[in-house]
């Protein structure tokens, strides 16, 4: 593909993102387009690349390609999925749209600036998540970083919500440097798939602070399926109660993990922040 394309600039709470409309005609990117694009130096910028293309599938509105910032194709996005419904919502003058991912199919509705995800059941089987080897409970697996007698970050909870998520629980969320742990725990051995790293202070009952390094994109102001992922793991040890604000770096999302299905419901902003078109060079052959 060396045509342009045009596309628009969306962000949920600072995670960006840049998305294309395959939904007329087929766009098929490389790994090394998708890079191209998503650089911040040198292309657009963003966090993902999002691709809405056309589904087959009864009472589903479109269908959500997701490509991480280094072109790997991910499953599932909250802060996207937020961003997209309220495009096809607006598109259909509805409040209501379906959503579907290679997570599966994802239920949401519009208020305004607001958006509620029905974002379905939390995994918690280590063969799930997945890991790479048995762990009978998943609220919090041995593996830690820094010496064995005093480790820097340790005992994580582990839990998959469209993708693999770990939240290590901490006193001080601004004594760590995740930035520097990021890239080691996202890709240690026991996450075969690698994973999100998540650390989590819990300020009280109902709300949570955190940090996310996001796999495949690294430091992010906000990961809609990792909040889910930490307020679900805190319910779980007992933490918190299962509605909970958390609070990323770029802003709150609630989240509710509903009890009478188990299912989690995630309720965040969405922004449009402009449109354009891609240029030719970062789509050529020696696009970088």
């Amino acid at each position: 593909m060396t045509a342009p394309l045009p596309y628009l600039k969306m962000n949920g709470l600072g995670n960006d993102f840049v998305v294309l409309d395959a939904r007329a005609q087929k766009i098929a990117l490389s790994r090394q387009q998708i890079i191209a694009i998503s650089d911040r130096t040198n292309g657009i910028g963003c966090d993902q690349l999002i691709v809405m293309e056309p589904d087959t599938i009864d009472g589903v509105d479109v269908f959500m390609r997701i490509y991480n910032a280094e072109g790997g194709e991910v499953d599932a996005c909250g802060n996207a999925t937020r961003c997209i419904a309220a495009l096809v919502a607006g598109e259909m003058a509805n409040d209501a749209v379906t959503i579907r991912t290679n997570a599966g199919i994802l239920a949401a509705r519009i208020d305004g600036d607001l958006v509620t995800v029905d974002m379905s059941v939390p995994r918690f089987g280590w063969e799930q998540i997945p890991l790479a080897e048995p762990f009978a409970d998943t609220t919090g697996i041995e593996l830690q970083i820094g010496p064995i007698d005093a480790p820097i970050l340790h005992t994580p909870s582990v839990v998959n919500v469209g993708n693999p998520h770990a939240i290590f629980w901490v006193d001080d969320l601004d004594a760590h440097d995740l930035a520097k742990f990021g890239p080691l725990l996202e890709n240690h051995p026991i996450f075969p798939e690698r994973a999100n790293i998540t650390l989590a202070q819990v300020l009280a009952d109902d709300r949570i602070k955190v940090k996310v390094w996001e796999r495949g994109a690294g430091l992010t102001l906000a990961c809609g399926t990792a909040a889910c992922a930490t307020a679900v793991a805190a319910a779980r040890k007992g933490l918190t109660g299962r509605k909970v604000t958390i609070e990323l770096p770029g802003g709150p999302l609630d989240i509710e993990w509903r009890t009478s299905d188990d299912h989690i419901l995630m309720t965040g902003p969405w922004a449009l922040d402009g449109e354009g078109v891609i240029p030719s060079a970062l789509l050529g052959e020696d696009a970088a």
